[in-house]
């Protein structure tokens, strides 16, 4: 299978020259994934609104690229301030209890000072979960 690549659309991505997803064979790799709603071009200020909006641009370049979160094998977080992992924890939670990825949690700051979270997602095709 040729390499793919999913974009958004994202101003982040051209002036980046990266791809929001790569698929290469059955591994696809997902850049940071933020809280923007990139058709609507609107970023909420809640942090909980932002996580929801982060797995649904997760789940929509997984779908484009022909996986689902069921194959995620690892997600890294990255949160502003620290305080956002109470804010957020039970939220991501809520999105990968069935699947059971790999999870790393980091504070840092975000290039975009509206931008609380951000996620990156590993996974492979066809993994799905063998719990």
């Amino acid at each position: 299978m040729a390499r793919r690549h999913f974009f958004t659309g994202s101003a982040f991505e051209e002036r980046g020259g990266y791809s929001r997803g790569v698929r290469d064979g059955d591994m696809v790799f997902l850049s940071g994934c933020t809280g923007f709603d990139y058709v609507a071009g609107t970023i909420s200020d809640d942090v909980v609104e932002q996580t929801h909006q982060v797995f649904r641009n997760i789940n929509w370049a997984l779908d484009e690229l022909g996986a689902s979160f069921a194959d995620a094998v690892k997600v890294q977080v990255f949160v502003a301030e620290a305080s956002y992992y109470e804010a957020t924890i039970d939220v991501i939670g809520d999105y990968c209890r069935d699947v059971r990825p790999a999870n790393t949690f980091v504070v840092a700051p975000l290039v975009d000072p509206r931008m609380k979270i951000e996620i990156e997602v590993t996974a492979r095709v066809g993994g799905g979960n063998e719990a």
